[in-house]
């Protein structure tokens, strides 16, 4: 709420955060009330916010690369990256729930499940992790599919960052920066040299790399964590809202965002 003090209504803590809303949005399904339901939800939305966040900071990242900005790029970048340190480490607290507790609401969950966020599909595709299905998965004239189609026809973090090592002067063929913005990522030989090029000779840029690797590696991290916490809860059930659980999160695990900086590792040698 806002104080009126005199004539001036002052802005306060409370209404300048809507602390009021936000506690409002906590609703427990489970009649009587399961005490870890609470966990679950808080958990989660704040898992949705800090991806609100993350989708802010990989916009204003493209932005700076794409102005040639490498402080900000780079401040920006370890911003990012503490964040993602963050979302793993809210795995722990979510595994003091046991199975038993979780099973006691489980069923309120109905065809509810984590693989419906839509922010972290944005979040995939703003890294050039791209394919249509999951626009499939949003109603049209939703907030989530505008969001993944605004994302889908973005270019991504990867594709702004070879356009900065093209403006660097490393050589890059002209197909592969004029190809479609929703092409995914994918591994490629010339991109490959040329990062080879930017570790041996641009020392800058090549710390820029080692961050993006960091990146993909967090984000590795968070799914690996993730992974083992359903595994940990619900075993080999099959997941919320009728999707395959453990079995799914499987197929997602050490699947590089940025494959071409990890196919170079074995060939970076000092001369």
């Amino acid at each position: 709420m806002t104080v009126l003090r005199g004539n001036l209504i002052m802005l306060t803590y409370n209404s300048y955060l809507a602390i009021d809303e936000l506690l409002d949005l906590q609703r427990p399904r489970s009649e009587p009330e399961e005490h870890d339901e609470l966990l679950f939800i808080i958990i989660h939305q704040t898992y949705e916010l800090w991806f609100k966040q993350l989708r802010h900071e990989l916009a204003f990242l493209s932005e700076r690369l794409d102005q040639d900005d490498l402080p900000r790029a780079f401040h920006t970048l370890k911003r990012i990256l503490k964040i993602m340190k963050t979302l793993v480490s809210q795995v722990d607290i979510l595994e003091t729930m046991t199975p038993l507790e979780f099973d006691s609401f489980r069923d309120r969950l109905e065809s509810a499940s984590g693989f419906q966020s839509y922010q972290f599909r944005v979040i995939e595709f703003l890294l050039g992790h791209k394919r249509p299905e999951p626009l499939e998965f949003q109603p049209l004239n939703s907030l989530g599919r505008q969001l993944l189609e605004e994302a889908y026809r973005t270019p991504s973090l990867w594709r702004v960052f070879l356009g900065l090592l093209h403006r660097a002067g490393h050589t890059l063929p002209p197909d592969l920066l004029q190809q479609p913005v929703t092409e995914a990522n994918q591994s490629s030989k010339d991109v490959q040299e040329a990062l080879l090029q930017v570790y041996r000779q641009d020392h800058q840029l090549a710390e820029l790399c080692e961050l993006l690797v960091d990146l993909d590696e967090g984000l590795q991290e968070w799914r690996y964590r993730h992974v083992k916490m359903v595994q940990r809860t619900i075993g080999s059930k099959m997941g919320s809202g009728g999707s395959s659980g453990a079995e799914y999160l499987m197929k997602t695990l050490f699947r590089p965002v940025f494959p071409d900086l990890w196919d170079i590792r074995s060939r970076l040698e000092k001369p």
